[in-house]
């Protein structure tokens, strides 16, 4: 017999399960973000331009950096990159929203909850060490510019691109076996508008004290790593620029590393508020507000963000646009 505390009518109650004669959960129903009926058309509208918004500034993104071969470039081939972690971890998780508001339906499967949660901490994951690797190569552009070249090269890039896909997907893999490895009460209702890890771990009958230590582990381990390479970077920056004499060359280092930073900000500010509070301190209200900033909104800020404050990506879409006016109207 288990004892743990078991969630109910959305309160937290001590409750005793017996995991021997609990049910096989096949499927998951997910709360969701709001049950109100008249509220479901207005809530797909929105996330339906938020996502549409999300893949046509990201996919653009990348489509004006193949396209010029000036942005072939490492800064532009981490942002391309970025740019593709970001549709991919919207992807796992928007569409399912929304189908849910359209048609009421916020059953999901188990095998499409493991595929969810899997495919979603992989991109997740990938995209918190590309923005630690953004902030290396800034630090190469801005302390080393004479050796940038040869520092940062297309091989490294890639090496390094490559290393933040493979530790994604590794960490997916535990992180997806140790939650559901576990067996679950007769309750298969998610309080989440997908199926996250947390969530997921409230539902179950077993022991989760191991899932529950690593999923801290590593996620202080990713957010740790990250923020002291992203840190140690910035404060050599910084260091640099103070040592500029030229106002103009200090601006333009300041430009080019303000969109990063406002970047990181978003991205580990909400990650670190879900992830690395106590297990007593969470609330599935404001965790949903987290996750749903930074699984919808943030992947559609991005591209919003590095467009604005960058003047080269500004001067090849102007030169794009000019091109298709053309094309389309000789």
């Amino acid at each position: 017999m288990k004892v743990r505390r078991c969630q109910s009518l959305g309160y937290w109650e001590p409750c005793t399960v017996s995991v021997e004669n609990s049910t096989k959960v096949n499927e998951f129903r997910l709360l969701g973000l709001n049950d109100s009926p008249e509220m479901q058309v207005p809530l797909f509208i929105t996330f339906t331009f938020i996502y549409l918004a999300t893949l046509i500034g990201n996919l653009g993104m990348i489509t004006l950096i193949l396209l010029d071969s000036r942005l072939h470039t490492p800064m532009y081939i981490f942002l391309s990159n970025l740019s593709l972690v970001d549709c991919a971890y919207s992807s796992a998780v928007s569409p399912k929203v929304m189908a849910g508001f359209l048609t009421g339906d916020k059953v999901i499967s188990y095998g499409g909850c493991v595929a969810q949660m899997f495919f979603f901490v992989a991109f997740a994951s990938v995209d918190c060490f590309l923005l630690a690797a953004m902030a290396y190569d800034r630090h190469a552009a801005v302390c080393k510019p004479l050796h940038y070249t040869t520092s940062m090269t297309t091989s490294l890039c890639a090496q390094m691109a490559v290393g933040c896909c493979a530790w994604g997907f590794v960490e997916s893999v535990i992180h997806t076996g140790f939650t559901f490895c576990l067996s679950f009460c007769h309750s298969n209702v998610v309080h989440h508008f997908f199926c996250d890890i947390p969530p997921i771990l409230a539902l179950s009958c077993s022991d989760i004290y191991i899932s529950e230590i690593v999923l801290f582990i590593l996620a202080a381990f990713n957010v740790c790593f990250a923020l002291i390479v992203i840190l140690t970077s910035y404060l050599f920056i910084f260091v640099a620029i103070r040592r500029m004499r030229s106002a103009e060359g200090r601006k333009k280092a300041f430009s080019t590393c303000a969109s990063h930073f406002t970047v990181v900000t978003i991205f580990y500010g909400t990650v670190m508020f879900m992830y690395l509070q106590p297990n007593s301190s969470h609330s599935m209200d404001n965790d949903q507000m987290a996750s749903l900033f930074y699984t919808i909104i943030v992947p559609m800020l991005n591209p919003i963000v590095y467009s604005l404050r960058n003047k080269e990506l500004n001067n090849v879409f102007r030169k794009t646009a000019k091109k298709l006016k053309i094309l389309f109207n000789p």
